[in-house]
């Protein structure tokens, strides 16, 4: 089952588990952001990826130039550990995590949740990858995925899982519009994938053909 397909189904559960009014408002929201272009703003290919560091799930500083000095890079921004689309797509690249290896890439993810609440997020996920936070948004603005929660999507985020996480201090007023890429070791950007719609994400198979034709390492099955 693709990353895809695995999406669709949890798009269909969630809007049979919703009344009409949520299924409209969250249609709204995905509108609001599709209207703000960021998708047609954002750091795209042959761009140079804005250098960061950034503090992973247990406080340790990581750097994209120090990621590069041992090949290419897959980045992967996220909404945050109580996204359940988010969740879906971290466990498709965990499950790609071996080829991906092999293939000489390196791989991490960048949401704005705080350290203690990335790490909850990597141990659900039986993630092995690292996990980095962007708490004061600065990377997912140098990035230009960033964008103010509006009222409409402010509504939808009184859900039960991104209440919780407010409640443990995490980010969801700023949010990035999910984006993942491939940074060749010269620091340009070769694969690029941004998607206003939450619920479309880049697929592993095409993140591990990307690395691959870089290193020119052959994929494996």
């Amino acid at each position: 089952m693709t990353l895809a397909e695995d999406l669709h189904a949890q798009a269909e559960r969630s809007a049979a588990a919703a009344s009409p009014e949520t299924r409209a408002q969250r249609l709204a929201a995905v509108a609001a952001v599709a209207a703000s272009g960021i998708d047609r703003t954002a750091v795209a290919v042959g761009d140079l990826a804005p250098a960061f560091t950034l503090p992973d799930a247990t406080g340790r500083a990581v750097a994209l130039s120090s990621l590069l000095e041992h090949g290419p890079v897959v980045l992967s921004f996220y909404r945050g550990g109580w996204c359940p689309y988010c969740t879906l797509e971290l466990r498709a690249l965990q499950a790609a995590m071996p080829r991906l290896s092999a293939a000489g890439g390196t791989l991490v993810a960048i949401s704005p949740e705080a350290p203690d609440s990335s790490l909850s997020t990597a141990e659900k996920a039986g993630l092995e990858f690292a996990v980095l936070s962007d708490t004061e948004g600065s990377t997912i603005t140098a990035y230009g995925l960033r964008f103010t929660v509006d009222a409409v999507t402010r509504e939808v985020l009184t859900e039960a899982e991104a209440k919780a996480a407010r409640a443990r201090g995490t980010t969801t007023e700023i949010l990035p519009v999910p984006a993942t890429y491939v940074v060749g070791t010269d620091g340009v950007v070769r694969y690029a994938f941004v998607d206003t719609d939450h619920r479309r994400r880049a697929e592993p198979d095409d993140l591990v053909a990307a690395v691959a034709s870089l290193t020119a390492q052959a994929p494996s099955a």
